[in-house]
């Protein structure tokens, strides 16, 4: 018999294939193997995934840092990983609009006069949220190089790996629990909101273990992220804001503000 991955010849008690190390599989697929393979892969402990995610928390050095350093087998690629959030996040956006649209409902902290723009903002995230994921990555990889100036442990590649596994572990994480609650009937808008800076604080434990640093000094750094943070969102703000006034959007966002508050009035 030979390998069906690779064509190496196999030995009668071979499990795995000496060339390539796939499983080998004699038994022809059945309702009862399936099921078995999809348990393998999915729920058991020792399968690359729920080891991946279960680390990202436990110790993420590990992880992210074992995959730098070139250890990677052990855990899911970044890669892989980041798409599967990206395939969650789709799922998720999917489910939340179709059963539960209250969750993506932030009016009641919208200014008067600015629903539609509100409106018009969410279904861009829920457009192309992929791509939205995609572009945090090599900003917050970016003003990691700032925050941490003065340690060239990682380089902006380097940098890129562990915002890839970060941004995946908060996008999946958060999708299933937000999804959870949401069908056990309890309010989710507070989470909703509470995911950026849940993100953070998960992003600078990450990079403590990574940079092995102290507690005063991570807080330190973190605190100087929020300043770049607040820079970056600055400079983006002017650019929509620029990009709305060639459109003619920002004039009706004041036009619709000023309406409101007459009516207020």
């Amino acid at each position: 018999m030979n390998c069906k991955n690779c064509h190496t010849k196999l030995e009668a008690q071979d499990e795995y294939c000496k060339s390539c190390g796939g499983k080998v599989i004699r038994k022809r697929l059945s309702f009862k193997n399936l099921f078995e393979h999809i348990s393998e892969t999915f729920f058991n402990y020792d399968n690359k995934l729920l080891r991946t995610v279960i680390d990202l928390f436990k110790k993420p050095e590990h992880v992210i840092g074992g995959y730098i350093d070139g250890t990677r087998k052990k855990y899911v690629n970044v890669i892989s990983y980041f798409a599967l959030a990206i395939t969650i996040s789709g799922a998720y956006m999917f489910i939340i609009k179709k059963y539960f649209p209250e969750v993506m409902d932030f009016s009641y902290m919208t200014a008067p006069g600015q629903e539609e723009f509100q409106r018009k903002n969410m279904a861009f995230v829920q457009e192309y949220q992929s791509i939205v994921m995609m572009l945090y990555v090599p900003i917050y990889a970016l003003m990691a190089r700032v925050v941490f100036f003065n340690i060239k442990k990682y380089n902006y590649t380097e940098l890129l790996v562990v915002f890839l596994y970060i941004q995946a572990q908060t996008s999946i994480v958060s999708a299933i629990v937000v999804i959870t609650l949401a069908f056990i009937g309890l309010n989710t808008n507070i989470l909703g909101i509470a995911i950026i800076p849940l993100m953070i604080i998960y992003s600078a434990y990450c990079l403590k273990r990574l940079y092995e640093l102290s507690l005063l000094n991570i807080i330190v750094r973190t605190l100087l992220f929020f300043g770049v943070l607040c820079i970056t969102l600055f400079v983006i703000t002017l650019v929509v804001l620029g990009i709305m006034y060639f459109t003619g959007d920002l004039q009706e966002m004041i036009e619709a503000q000023r309406a409101a508050a007459e009516a207020h009035n």
